[in-house]
C-alpha cells in the first residue's frame, strides 16, 4: 500500500482546510485508517481515525468538534475536513493505514499503523 496526502496549506485562523490520502491497492476497503500530526518540536499525536467500513471514528479531543474524517472505500481515498482551524493546528499531517490488523478495533496508537503516507504541512496563522 502506498499513500498519497494533499491539501496542506497556508490559511488564517478561522479558516478550513481538507485534506486527502490516496491509497493504492485492492484491500483498501477493510483497513481502518487515520491521520496523526507533528508540529515543530513536538512529538506526534494522534487526530482521528476511522474504521474500515466507516461506521466508528475517533477523535483526539483537541479537534472534537471541529474536524470530521472520512473514508470513500469506492475511491481509495480518505480524508480529513478541518474547520475552525487554529494556529496550535499547525503541524505536518501524515495519513496512516493499518494493515496488520484488518477491520480490526480502531486505534489512537501510532504503533497500530503501519504505513504511513508523507507529511502534508498545515500552517495556520493568527
Amino acid at each position: 500500500v502506498q499513500l498519497q496526502a494533499s491539501g496542506g496549506g497556508l490559511v488564517q485562523a478561522g479558516d478550513s482546510l481538507r485534506l486527502s490520502c490516496a491509497a493504492s491497492g485492492d484491500l483498501f476497503s477493510s483497513y481502518n485508517v487515520g491521520w496523526f500530526r507533528q508540529a515543530p518540536g513536538k512529538e506526534r499525536e494522534f487526530v482521528a481515525a476511522i474504521n474500515w467500513r466507516g461506521g466508528r471514528v475517533l477523535y483526539a479531543d483537541s479537534v472534537k468538534g471541529r474536524f470530521r474524517i472520512s473514508k470513500d472505500n469506492a475511491k481509495n481515498t480518505f480524508f480529513l475536513e478541518m474547520n475552525s482551524l487554529r494556529p496550535d493546528d499547525t503541524a505536518d499531517y501524515y495519513c496512516v493505514v493499518e494493515i496488520r490488523d484488518r477491520m480490526g478495533p480502531l486505534s489512537m496508537r501510532s504503533s497500530t499503523y503501519d504505513k504511513w503516507g508523507q507529511g502534508t504541512q498545515v500552517t495556520v496563522s493568527s
